[in-house]
């Protein structure tokens, strides 16, 4: 090993690449009450989701604009991320916890709340946790997990079988890629909650509860995604929304607990800038 200045260019190499790291730092925080399972985000507004809800606010000042709301005996049942592409609200949807596990895209008009449209992919790959749109292409998460809400308290479709499905326009199957161990490991009994592209052509994923970000990208061979970096933020997993209108920008969602909630603590929307 060349040594420069006494100091191996091993290690020179090395702590250049942890100074020039990548990180996230946080520039807004919102208390927000819907902002319990997912987010999407664009020019002027973002879009909390909650189970049967959409509520759309300003970027601004965190005010709530308007609201739809499912009935709770009606068809949507658990929507999760969402993703806001060309003045419509996409947001991935499924039946969890019941099963055998359905899921479809719902769309709303993002200036009206309307709901306007479904694709239902019926029973397949899994529970569909977030949906963006990339390359021309769709790309939809189906996630399956190790906590036992299967069959006789089985575990909801083994997490090891999450798969990451690309699509053309008409959502006809293209390609599917599984997530490699070293993101599985961290999500304990759960799965991949949220996942946006970055302008960099990077896709960055989320678990069910971790803080991080894991940027990944898709493999030249084989079919498990490959894992770049793991980054810090100040979420609890669940969905995140890169705002295309804000290069670098990235919003996210913290749960609060049931603790927090008897405090008198919400749900918050994090905004955070990629340094």
């Amino acid at each position: 090993m060349k040594k420069l200045f006494g100091i191996s260019l091993g290690l020179v190499l090395l702590f250049a690449s942890l100074a020039g790291a990548a990180e996230f730092k946080q520039t807004a925080e919102f208390n927000v009450p819907e902002a319990n399972q997912g987010i999407g985000v664009d020019e002027h507004h973002f879009y909390a989701i909650d189970n049967r809800v959409v509520a759309k606010y300003d970027k601004a000042t965190g005010k709530l604009v308007k609201k739809w709301e499912g009935p709770k005996d009606g068809p949507i049942i658990h929507l999760d991320s969402a993703a806001v592409i060309d003045g419509k609200i996409y947001c991935a949807h499924s039946n969890w916890s019941e099963w055998p596990m359905t899921s479809s895209i719902e769309v709303w008009d993002a200036a009206t709340l309307e709901h306007v449209a479904n694709h239902s992919f019926g029973i397949h790959w899994g529970s569909a946790t977030w949906v963006d749109r990339h390359d021309g292409y769709w790309w939809v998460a189906f996630a399956n997990y190790d906590r036992p809400y299967g069959p006789n308290k089985t575990p909801y479709g083994h997490k090891i079988c999450t798969t990451i499905v690309k699509f053309a326009d008409n959502w006809q199957w293209l390609e599917a890629w599984t997530l490699p161990k070293a993101i599985l490991e961290r999500l304990e009994d759960m799965s991949n909650s949220g996942g946006s592209w970055g302008a960099d052509g990077f896709l960055y994923l989320s678990g069910h509860d971790p803080a991080e970000v894991y940027k990944c990208r898709l493999p030249k061979m084989g079919s498990v995604i490959e894992l770049v970096e793991i980054l810090p933020k100040n979420i609890r997993g669940q969905g995140i929304a890169w705002d295309r209108s804000e290069t670098g920008v990235l919003y996210g969602i913290i749960r609060a607990t049931k603790e927090e909630k008897e405090k008198g603590m919400t749900h918050k929307v994090i905004v955070s800038k990629l340094q």
